[in-house]
C-alpha cells in the first residue's frame, strides 16, 4: 500500500489539510483494499495551530516522513519571514530533511512556498492560487511559474492552485496511479466532477456568467453523445447557434478551455476508459473515441500519458470484462454518453 505523509505547518488551512485523506482514503482495488496509506505528520507530534480558530492534534512528528512515497504540504497563511523574504523555518528545513530521495512530492495552493523555500522548485514548472502568483514568481524567480492552470504535474513534484484545484490534483494522481475507472469512482464517492485537466484555467476575476439560455452546456452535452463522429469547431458553433467568435469565446469563459482541447480531452477520458475496461482492438477504440485513426489516437494518448495504448491497457486493464461492458461500446456514441457525461462542467 502507497503511504501519503502530509505536513501539517503552523498555519495549515484545516480543509486543505483534510484533502488527500478524502481523497486517497476514498481509493480502492476491485476486492475492496485500499490503496493508499494516508498519515499526517507535524513539525512534532501534538498540537498544530491552524489558520482557523482552532488547533489539530496531529499524531506523528516528521520522522515519519521518512516512511512515505508521496509527501503533501497542504495550503496555509503567509507566515513572516517565509514567504516575504523566501527563507524556510529551520524546524520545516529540518522536517523536510527526512523526505527520502525520488519521494514524489505535492504542493496545494500555498504549500508551494514551502516547497520553493527548500530550493525543490527550481529550474522546475510550477503553480499557486492566482491571487499569490505574481508575488511567488518574484520572491522565487528559479521557478517557472504558470499563473493560470489549475495544477502542474512536472514528473515526481506536482503543484496545485486554490482548494478546489488541490482535490483535481489528488483525483489526477491517482489516475496516474491506477487508471480512470479507479479515480472516477473516487470522484463518486467524494461528489466531485472526475476530471478537470490541469491545462484549464483558473477562475480569475470572472465576469457575470451568461445567461443559461446562451450557455455552451447544451452543446457540450450534445458533443459528449457523438464523440465518435468528426465534430470540429464549425459544427460545435452551429449546434448553439451562434458564430464561432461567440461560442469559442463563451465556451471558453465557462470552461476556462478552447473548444479543441476540451473534445479532445473528453475523447482521452473516453478511450482510456475503453483500454482499461474492455478487450476492444486499439483501432475499434480509437474510432469509438472520435480519433479516426489509430496513429492519430496513439499520439494524442502519448502527449497526455507518456505511453502508446498498448503499454497503457498492459497496466490498467482488468483482466476480467463482462461481454455486457464490452456490447456497450459496440456503437461508440452511447459508450461516450455514459462516461464522459459525468466529465462535462
Amino acid at each position: 500500500m502507497h503511504r501519503v505523509a502530509v505536513l501539517a505547518l503552523p498555519g495549515v488551512y484545516p480543509f486543505e489539510m483534510g484533502i488527500p485523506r478524502r481523497v486517497f482514503g476514498s481509493a480502492f482495488d476491485r476486492t475492496g483494499a485500499p490503496l493508499y496509506e494516508v498519515v499526517t505528520a507535524g513539525l512534532s507530534a501534538g498540537p498544530v495551530p491552524t489558520a482557523a480558530d482552532f488547533s489539530i492534534d496531529v499524531e506523528h512528528g516528521p520522522e515519519v516522513l521518512a516512511t512515505a512515497g508521496t509527501v503533501i504540504v497542504p495550503a496555509l497563511e503567509p507566515l513572516e519571514p517565509m514567504f516575504t523574504e523566501g527563507r524556510l523555518d529551520d524546524r520545516a528545513r529540518t522536517a523536510l530533511g527526512y523526505v527520502r530521495p525520488g519521494t514524489r512530492l505535492v504542493s496545494i495552493c500555498t504549500g508551494a512556498y514551502v516547497l520553493a523555500s527548500a530550493g525543490l522548485l527550481d529550474g522546475r514548472p510550477a503553480t499557486n492560487h492566482w491571487h499569490c502568483t505574481a508575488h511567488f514568481q518574484r520572491l522565487f524567480p528559479r521557478v517557472a511559474v504558470d499563473p493560470a492552470v489549475l495544477f502542474v504535474d512536472d514528473g515526481d513534484v506536482l503543484t496545485s492552485a486554490g482548494a478546489a484545484a488541490g482535490i483535481d490534483l489528488c483525483l489526477h494522481i491517482v489516475r496516474r496511479d491506477h487508471g480512470s475507472e479507479i479515480a472516477n469512482a473516487v470522484a463518486r464517492r467524494c461528489i466531485v466532477p472526475p476530471w478537470r485537466d490541469g491545462g484549464q484555467a483558473q477562475y480569475i476575476e470572472q465576469p457575470v456568467p451568461v445567461r443559461a439560455e446562451t450557455s455552451t452546456a447544451p452543446t457540450r452535452e450534445w458533443a459528449l453523445r457523438h464523440l465518435d463522429e468528426p465534430l470540429n469547431l464549425a459544427a460545435l458553433a452551429a449546434h448553439a447557434r451562434m458564430s464561432i467568435r461567440t461560442f469559442t469565446r463563451r465556451f471558453r469563459q465557462e470552461t476556462g478551455a478552447t473548444p479543441g482541447a476540451w473534445l479532445t480531452n473528453q475523447r482521452i477520458d473516453l478511450a482510456r476508459h475503453l483500454l482499461e475496461t474492455t478487450d476492444l482492438p486499439v483501432e475499434r477504440v480509437a474510432r469509438c473515441a472520435g480519433f479516426g485513426t489509430s496513429a492519430s489516437f496513439r499520439q494524442h494518448l502519448r502527449a497526455a500519458t507518456g505511453v502508446g495504448p498498448h503499454s497503457y491497457r498492459r497496466t490498467f486493464h482488468h483482466a476480467t470484462v463482462s461481454r455486457r461492458a464490452a456490447a456497450a461500446v459496440t456503437t461508440g456514441a452511447d459508450a461516450g454518453a455514459s462516461q464522459a457525461k459525468n466529465s462535462a462542467s
